[in-house]
């Protein structure tokens, strides 16, 4: 098992590096808590202090609220005054949950009537219908976007394909619900994951407020990434 996050040079500036580097576990999701693959991953070196001396070392774990059991190793750099994460395949990135989760709402949403027939279909917990589609939308917008840059990155596999869920599963022939395009798309982007939009990749969005590096650093108690319903 190894991690594919590519350390930078002495003295990289911390703004410069993703807090979150890859995890390639080759296992399923559900084989990352059943084995508690956590414990088994390894960062040898800083990624802003690649010859060390800069005291860098494991900082326990922190846990994602879903899937339940599931944790995540992380590192600490006292010189630079930053934490890092290895962050497995099947995980959102910034995001609630999983890719495979994210993937089966949109694909959803692709081929629905409207999002309101999609949230009526999909979340059958005790929510407001508001905020079933918003949650819904929330997931729309982020593949939205991303998913053309996507398209125009791999002409390779990708050239004439619609930037879809639908469209992307055909043209990588990823047979769902065994395979998940998504999880398929970081591991064929591995070495842009840095500049790639969450929530495939580990680029930072922007946020109002505060200082123009304020967005990468790690919130050091439970997962980052919530949203209200």
């Amino acid at each position: 098992m190894t991690q594919e996050g590519r350390p930078a040079e002495e003295a990289t500036p911390a703004g410069l590096v993703p807090v979150q580097l890859r995890f390639n576990t080759g296992l399923a999701g559900e084989q990352y808590v059943t084995r508690q693959l956590w414990r088994l991953a390894s960062l040898q070196r800083c990624p802003l202090h690649p010859r060390g001396g800069c005291g860098f070392a494991r900082h326990g774990t922190y846990e994602r609220k879903r899937p339940p059991g599931t944790h995540i190793a992380r590192w600490y750099c006292p010189r630079g005054h930053q934490t890092f994460s290895l962050l497995p395949d099947h995980l959102a990135a910034r995001f609630p949950g999983t890719l495979p989760e994210i993937e089966q709402v949109v694909a959803a949403a692709e081929s629905a009537s409207s999002v309101q027939a999609c949230a009526n279909t999909l979340r059958l917990d005790p929510v407001s219908l508001p905020s079933a589609m918003r949650w819904v939308r929330r997931r729309l917008t982020l593949m939205r976007s991303l998913l053309p840059i996507v398209v125009a990155m791999m002409p390779q596999y990708l050239l004439g394909c619609v930037p879809t869920i639908a469209g992307l599963r055909a043209c990588l022939t990823v047979d769902w619900p065994t395979g998940s395009v998504l999880v398929q798309l970081r591991d064929l982007l591995g070495e842009h994951l840095a500049a790639l939009a969450t929530p495939v990749g580990f680029g930072h969005r922007t946020f109002s407020g505060g200082g123009p590096h304020s967005e990468l650093q790690q919130h050091k108690g439970p997962d980052p990434p919530r949203e209200a319903a």
